[in-house]
């Protein structure tokens, strides 16, 4: 017979339970004022900004939330694959960022 383990298995820890609470509430109160109060931009556009962040920060759990709640709100497919693609841009234009300072620090010149 196999052991697959102990019985018991533990639940992975909630998110955030490494912070403490003062700390999460404020967390959470920014997070509440700046995100679902009424402003400029209407809730869909935030959660499309917030897929496109959400990859940039390598956040899974926050990509998969966004996605969802966008869905909810009446994304359509091609509107959430143009806030990947403006991440994916982002993501890549940070590499150059990157690659060229570093140019500039080694004096190199590979393809001027």
């Amino acid at each position: 017979m196999a052991n697959d383990g102990p019985k018991d298995k533990k639940k992975p820890p909630a998110s955030m339970s490494m912070l403490e609470p003062r700390i999460r509430n404020i967390y959470l109160s920014f997070y509440k004022e700046s995100y679902f109060k009424p402003s400029a931009l209407d809730l869909k556009t935030k959660e499309l900004i917030a897929i496109g962040c959400s990859l940039v920060a390598k956040c899974e759990g926050c990509l998969e939330g966004h996605i969802k709640k966008a869905l909810e709100l009446g994304s359509t497919k091609e509107e959430i694959s143009d806030a990947i693609a403006v991440a994916v841009g982002i993501a890549a234009a940070g590499v150059v960022d990157f690659s060229d300072k570093a140019a500039i620090k080694l004096d190199l010149h590979h393809f001027e």
